[in-house]
């Protein structure tokens, strides 16, 4: 069966987030639709449609000119097995003594490693990626160098890999909270696929903003693996919320953003104890004083 993509970005995410909106009530309807910010500080917006049967031109043209948006781009996907492809693509990786596979590469998981379980799905964050692979260095360095954490929150857990990474060298429960109830319930579910039950729990939360989290603080350790923006909206939060002595590891950050992250943080308390950078994206591990 052919697969239809109808693609086009604007500025703004409440602009973005009604046109995505509008395109639920086209006919034929998408089988899907997709609302991302572009991750280079634009404040531009894609948004995109999938369908099984060609879209309607005319009904694509008209949403855009409503929403000051670019003409769509509709393109014919080939017919392909995209599990499969994925499962093929998505090799494990190694960051410190963690190793992240799917359940494709069970049988190949060495001796000797922390493993992490995590299926391909509609959350961030599967160790491919520079900010995850990033996070997880930072997070295996700074246990190398005799930090325990007893009080540790995910702040954009996405699908938890970094919670879970805590809970496996440490003895504490861990926090785990998303924006997106879709993320926390793909947390979950990886959650239980690596045992960890009752020792990391995730929530449906924007930034701190949950009763689990507010009683469980200061944390003396954060992860919160997101974008620039909002990192840079929660700087004050993190001041607040991180005990004296405290860590944060950061990313979701590009290389060109990273001293304006840098900046914004110090105002709030932090010092850099570590900084490092894969491809394009920087990340941080910022120490309270």
């Amino acid at each position: 069966m052919p697969t239809f993509t109808a693609l086009t970005t604007l500025d703004g995410k409440a602009s973005a987030e009604a046109l995505g909106a509008a395109m639920e009530r086209l006919n034929p309807e998408p089988t899907g639709v997709g609302v991302f910010e572009i991750e280079d500080d634009s404040g531009i917006w894609e948004v995109g449609g999938y369908f099984t049967e060609e879209p309607d031109a005319a009904g694509l043209a008209l949403l855009a000119a409503m929403h000051g948006a670019k003409d769509f781009v509709v393109s014919e996907l080939p017919d392909v097995d995209w599990v499969a492809k994925v499962k093929r693509e998505l090799a494990p990786v190694e960051a410190g003594r963690f190793f992240v596979y799917g359940s494709h590469d069970a049988a190949n998981v060495p001796d000797g490693v922390i493993p992490l379980l995590i299926e391909a799905a509609m959350a961030f964050g599967t160790g491919h990626h520079g900010t995850t692979l990033g996070c997880l260095r930072a997070l295996d360095a700074l246990a190398q160098d005799g930090f325990v954490g007893r009080k540790v929150a995910d702040i954009g857990c996405g699908t938890a890999v970094l919670a879970m990474a805590a809970a496996k060298i440490w003895k504490d429960p861990v926090l785990a909270s998303d924006i997106d109830q879709v993320a926390v319930d793909v947390a979950r579910a990886n959650v239980a696929s690596n045992g960890l039950e009752g020792r990391v729990s995730c929530v449906e939360a924007a930034g701190f903003d949950h009763p689990d989290l507010r009683a469980a603080a200061p944390f003396d350790l954060v992860f919160a693996n997101i974008l620039k923006g909002p990192l840079a909206a929660l700087a004050p939060e993190m001041g607040e919320n991180v005990a004296k002595d405290g860590y944060v590891i950061l990313s979701g950050i590009l290389n060109a953003q990273a001293n304006e992250i840098e900046a914004v943080y110090q105002e709030n308390g932090f010092i850099v104890h570590s900084r490092s950078e894969i491809g394009d994206w920087t990340t941080f591990c910022l120490r309270k004083t």
